[in-house]
């Protein structure tokens, strides 16, 4: 197992190319199921979670050719069992339901694995998939789905925390091969659904509304093959973006959707930051004095849960105090208490951060304990006097793809060894 070795101290400058987004590729890859025809998807990143999807495929019997960031997946004969040995490791691989369902009538899943960070059940995935007709059971661990024949129907997918985004691109999945038209209502509305609905609209379904948060689904019989390229991942976007305005310095970041940003462009512009935006580009200069603020992670378009951690590490050497609240997944503060290892002042009250800006961070062993957090204690790292090792990276690993070579090209000084 590896661990990051952080020199903190060291200015960034320069350009980083952004990858293809993770949470758009997966259920783009899940999506090939649906034809027996061959698809090619372009800028596929290189990170584990891709890897986990590739065997899934391969399991479920498709063709898996990958070469470059290009992957190109021929599923003519596929079965409809996924199960936990290849699956536990990865939540999004429930996105297979859709799909098997849409074109099988039948699939057994596994429930997954993933991060922890807080309670994240697929009720809603069900839901959506029993109002087209199907029928479902939870035994032995394993989500079964199956229908003998799927019709369109209105469906409102809205949860306690708003919109599921895995279960819009699920059930949009499952109905496009539906009888007559489907309409979601509290649609999720992130650039990565409408990602999956242009693919979808590629192979000959039709979607309108994607983007919005009223989805409508005109079932055909068949979808044939297709390529698409990944758009790029608006969160490794981010993350860069907040390492940029801690250590800039001036950052450019290159093959980036800047309007999937603008939130987060938001709150580091009110921060105290510059950020300026063009095509295909954002570029963010530090500032000595930056500002204290209050977030409050909302549904897209708002300011994404995906971005809270980050901005903790971010705020944590701000002088002022900042408050972030988190509606999405309100456990999600684990890398609090690692970042206090570090020096950093800040206090929970129930979903709630209360961030203290203090002068330094120290670098200190820390345990990475989801995704984003790991993000965050890299980044909190590249702040921090001395040096801080990063444990358990084969979350961030998950995610973003060479994040620590990326950012030696940078100007940062960071070592991979093995734990």
């Amino acid at each position: 197992m590896d661990k990051i070795l952080v020199h903190g101290g060291h200015s960034l400058n320069g350009s980083v190319r952004i990858s293809g987004s993770k949470n758009s590729a997966l259920p783009i890859l899940a999506a090939t199921l649906l034809t027996r025809e061959p698809c090619t998807i372009s800028n596929v990143p290189d990170l584990s979670d891709i890897h986990y999807m590739l065997q899934i495929l391969s399991h479920l019997g498709a063709q898996v050719e990958r070469a470059s960031g290009v992957v190109r997946v021929e599923a003519e004969k596929i079965k409809t069992v996924a199960p936990y040995d290849i699956v536990r490791k990865m939540r999004a691989s429930v996105c297979v339901l859709g799909p098997l369902l849409g074109r099988e009538k039948e699939a057994t899943v596994s429930l997954p694995g993933g991060c922890v960070i807080g309670d994240r059940p697929i009720d809603l995935h069900l839901k959506g998939f029993e109002a087209l007709g199907a029928v479902s059971r939870i035994e032995h661990g394993n989500v079964k789905v199956f229908a003998g024949t799927l019709r369109g129907t209105t469906v409102n997918l809205r949860g306690k925390q708003g919109p599921t985004v895995l279960g819009t691109d699920n059930v949009i999945m499952a109905a496009v091969l539906a009888e007559g038209t489907t309409i979601i209502e509290s649609a999720a509305a992130e650039p990565e659904v409408v990602d999956l609905a242009n693919f979808l609209n590629k192979m000959g379904a039709k979607i309108e509304g994607a983007g919005s948060r009223r989805i409508v689904i005109e079932g055909v019989k068949e979808l044939h093959g297709a390529e698409h390229t990944v758009i790029p991942d608006r969160i490794e976007a981010g993350t860069f973006l907040v390492a940029g305005a801690m250590m800039g310095g001036e950052v450019t970041l290159r093959r980036v959707t800047h309007e999937h940003l603008g939130s987060v462009i938001d709150a580091v512009r009110l921060a105290g930051y510059e950020v300026e935006t063009s095509a295909g580009s954002i570029r963010v200069r530090g500032n000595g004095a930056p500002k204290p603020l209050q977030l409050t992670t909302e549904p897209y378009p708002g300011f994404p849960t995906d971005m809270q951690a980050q901005m903790c590490a971010l705020l944590a050497q701000t002088n002022g105090i900042s408050v972030i609240s988190e509606t999405i997944f309100p456990q999600r503060y684990m890398h609090v208490s690692e970042l206090k290892r570090m020096g950093a002042d800040i206090s929970l009250d129930g979903h709630t951060a209360i961030i203290k800006g203090v002068e330094k961070l120290s670098g200190a062993p820390v345990m990475a304990s989801d995704l984003r957090a790991s993000a965050a204690l890299v980044l909190a790292g590249l702040r921090a006097e001395g040096v801080t090792e990063v444990n358990r990276v084969y979350h961030i690993d998950r995610g973003y793809e060479s994040i620590d070579e990326k950012l030696n090209q940078l100007g940062a000084r960071i070592e991979r060894v093995k734990a």
